[in-house]
């Protein structure tokens, strides 16, 4: 197992949830944590630990962000008008990574951090390598000519357990998405419940 498909599975471990709703995920069979103590660490939690949790939560479900990454989104987001777990979530849903493994040209978000790296994937028509950059609304994510016919790729789009949500137009015959909208909490399809609200409690204490 490669340490990417292990870290990945660890953190779903760890959560006690299918944080991606992955039919392969080992908490469709053990729900409790890894390591030797994992299964006595039932416990009442306190709030410091729910909002620690919930970060955790929201920073793996995005491939694992480092802290000081995910720190300077959230910064960002208090700096912005409007509720700032809403524009937690819409700068996370616009990152280059997010919005390629949303429109489901590769199966998961760590595969789409690496196929931005590799260079695959095109922006408006040039070509982007960088994870972390934000998609603007009307932006045209494109998979490049060369890279449509990998498995990788075609093997995605046909997965069953995930939809294209509505903020993205995605035509898989030309491997092309257009950003529409920026999401709201509501609009993205976790597969299991994120709580932003308390991922800026944390940061607020913390």
């Amino acid at each position: 197992m490669t340490k990417r498909t292990s870290a990945k599975y660890k953190i779903d471990r760890r959560m006690g949830e299918n944080i991606w709703g992955r039919p392969k995920s080992p908490v469709n069979r053990r729900e409790y944590g890894p390591g030797q103590h994992g299964q006595r660490r039932k416990g009442k939690m306190s709030d410091f630990g729910l909002q620690l949790r919930a970060k955790q939560k929201l920073k793996g479900y995005y491939g694992d962000l480092t802290e000081k990454q995910f720190r300077r989104i959230y910064a960002e987001a208090e700096r912005l008008r409007g509720d700032t777990g809403e524009q937690l979530i819409g700068l996370l849903e616009r990152r280059l990574d997010a919005v390629v493994y949303r429109a489901k040209f590769v199966p998961t978000v760590f595969a789409a951090r690496q196929f931005v790296n590799h260079g695959h994937v095109l922006v408006n028509g040039k070509r982007v390598n960088i994870p972390s950059y934000r998609v603007q609304e009307g932006d045209v994510i494109e998979v490049r000519e060369k890279s449509k016919q990998m498995a990788l790729v075609l093997e995605a789009s046909q997965l069953p357990e995930r939809d294209v949500p509505d903020y993205l137009d995605v035509d898989h015959s030309k491997m092309i998405a257009t950003f529409v909208r920026t999401p709201g909490l509501a609009d993205v399809p976790y597969p299991v419940q994120m709580e932003p609200n308390l991922v800026i409690e944390y940061y607020a204490q913390n």
